[in-house]
C-alpha cells in the first residue's frame, strides 16, 4: 500500500524524539579523526516523495560527509562511463558476510577481486574506473553527479575530513596496494585513493541524500524535472546491491527487519528508499558494531512496519 504521507509528516517527529534514546548505544566513527567531533546524540531525517512533496524531523540540517554512501553512485557513473562487462571483470557481484575494509577474501578466493562493489577494496577499484584525465577531473565529475543527483549545487568537499582520512587510512592503502600487486587495480594507487577520498569527503545533507534516494527510487529518472541521470538497468544493478550488501555485514539481519534498499556510512548516514515512491535520507553518527548507525536503522525499522515497506 503506498505510503499515508500526511500522517507520516504528523507523525515523524515524536518517533525522531522516541528513537533518539537508541544514540546511547552506539559511539562515533574515530578512526578518521575528523569524524570524531560529530555530535553523538543528533538524529536528522528528510523523506522525499515522488509527489514532490517532502517532510524533515529532528537534526536533518546538520551536515555529514556520505563516506560509503558515495559508493553506491560512484557504481552508476563507472558502469556509464565503462558498461557492465568492464565493471564486472573487475568486481563481483556477491556478499562477503566480513567487515568493510576486510582483506580476507581477496587473499583466498581466487582471482582476488573485490566481491562487490560496496566493500572498500571494491569501491577503490571503481574509483579507478571512473573516466578523467586527471584525479581532481575524476572527483570534480563525481560531485557533479552528485549535484545533478541532489538537485542542489551546495554538495562540496570537506577538505579537514578529506585530509584527515588521507593521513590515517593506513587500511585501505594496503588494500589498495594488495589489489595492484593483484593486477585487479590497473591505476595508479595513490591517484586512486585521492579520488576515493574526495569521494568519501563530500559533504551533504539529509534533504540532498533523501532527493539522490528518490530518483534511485525512480529507477533513474528525476521526478521533479523528468530528465533520466542514469538508465533503468543500472539503477536496478545498484538497489540490488543495496539490499544484499548496502548495510555491510548487517545487510541480511536489515532485509530481514526492514526490507528496503539502503547504504550506510561511517559518518553516521543512511541513504534509502521505497522503490517507486520514496527517498530517504538519515543522519545520525552513534555507530553499532557493524558501522551502521544505530538510532537510525530503529528509526527505519520503526517507519517499514509501520508502513509496510518491506519489500519481501
Amino acid at each position: 500500500m503506498p505510503t499515508d504521507f500526511s500522517d507520516l509528516t504528523h507523525r515523524l517527529p515524536a518517533w525522531v524524539d522516541a528513537c533518539r534514546v537508541h544514540t546511547a548505544q552506539g559511539s562515533v566513527a574515530t578512526y578518521i579523526p575528523e569524524l570524531a567531533h560529530a555530535p553523538r546524540h543528533a538524529l536528522g531525517i528528510t523523506l522525499h516523495h515522488r509527489s514532490g512533496k517532502s517532510v524533515s524531523a529532528g537534526d536533518s540540517d546538520m551536515r555529514f560527509t556520505l563516506q560509503s554512501i558515495s559508493k553506491v553512485f560512484t557504481l552508476l557513473l563507472a558502469l556509464m562511463d565503462r558498461g557492465e562487462q568492464a565493471v564486472f571483470e573487475k568486481v563481483g557481484m556477491e556478499p562477503t558476510g566480513d567487515v568493510f575494509n576486510s582483506m580476507l577474501k581477496l587473499e583466498l578466493v581466487q582471482p582476488g577481486k573485490p566481491f562487490n562493489p560496496l566493500i572498500n577494496a571494491g569501491a577503490i577499484v571503481i574509483s579507478s574506473l571512473i573516466r578523467g584525465d586527471t584525479p581532481e577531473h575524476k572527483s570534480q565529475r563525481i560531485l557533479g553527479f552528485i549535484r545533478d543527483l541532489a538537485g542542489d549545487d551546495s554538495a562540496a568537499f570537506n577538505e579537514d575530513v578529506y585530509r584527515s582520512e588521507a593521513a590515517t587510512a593506513n587500511r585501505n592503502r594496503s588494500l589498495a596496494y594488495f589489489l595492484k600487486d593483484n593486477k585487479v587495480l590497473d591505476a595508479d594507487v595513490e591517484p586512486t585513493l585521492d579520488v576515493y577520498f574526495r569521494q568519501c569527503a563530500i559533504e551533504v545533507t539529509c534533504a540532498q541524500v533523501a532527493r539522490m534516494g528518490l530518483v534511485l527510487a525512480s529507477d533513474g529518472v528525476d521526478p521533479a524535472t523528468g530528465r533520466e541521470l542514469f538508465p533503468k538497468r543500472f539503477a536496478r544493478i545498484a538497489k540490488s546491491f543495496m539490499v544484499t550488501c548496502g548495510m555491510y555485514n548487517a545487510s541480511g539481519e536489515f532485509a530481514i527487519q526492514v526490507g528496503i534498499p539502503a547504504k550506510s556510512g561511517v559518518a553516521g548516514g543512511i541513504l534509502a528508499l521505497v522503490p517507486g515512491e520514496l527517498g530517504i535520507g538519515i543522519i545520525s553518527p552513534a555507530l553499532n558494531d557493524k558501522g551502521n548507525s544505530t538510532a537510525g536503522v530503529h528509526l527505519l525499522r520503526q517507519l517499514s512496519e509501520q508502513y509496510d515497506w518491506s519489500m519481501f
